[in-house]
């Protein structure tokens, strides 16, 4: 039987386990390419300060994905921002999504999906027109999760090394 996964408001005392997860996110994507994603070690002690004060940011939002049954446990996150307009990104005024992680025993339980049209639910509800996002080149499922939501490709990023 699957558990049951439900997106809810983190809180404070999520905090500590939602930084492990903002912090794996790090991980994976330095893994992928180490010299585009930094990776300043420890990431835990400053992802928690950091998404604590969001809690009081009317502008954000912190969603947790919470699998249910005789011991609930969190499996996953979500995080972003109604942000005005970017005249650097050429963006207009956006809900942002920043974060979305899934820890690994969860993925393909649906929790990634629970947890992005949550997140697209209070961004709306924030006044935000529209929802934009950055995705690792080499994150494909993300890809096909974001795309079924309806979101389409809008720039390509591109590096070059010194």
């Amino acid at each position: 039987m699957i558990p049951s996964i439900k997106a809810r408001p983190a809180e404070r005392a999520d905090m500590p386990e939602v930084a492990r997860f903002a912090a794996q996110l790090v991980r994976l994507h330095h893994a992928l390419d180490p010299h585009r994603f930094m990776c300043l070690e420890p990431l835990e002690p400053g992802y928690e300060r950091w998404l604590t004060r969001e809690l009081e940011n009317p502008d954000a939002v912190i969603l947790v994905a919470e699998r249910g049954g005789a011991e609930p446990a969190l499996v996953g996150y979500a995080y972003g921002r109604r942000e005005p307009r970017d005249w650097m990104s050429l963006r207009d005024a956006s809900g942002v999504l920043h974060d979305i992680y899934v820890a690994e025993p969860a993925r393909r339980l649906g929790a990634g999906a629970i947890l992005l049209e949550a997140v697209i639910a209070r961004l709306r509800d924030l006044g935000a027109p529209r929802v934009v996002l950055h995705t690792a080149t080499q994150n494909a499922a993300g890809q096909r999760l974001f795309e079924r939501f309806g979101f389409r490709r809008t720039m390509v990023e591109m590096t070059l090394e010194l």
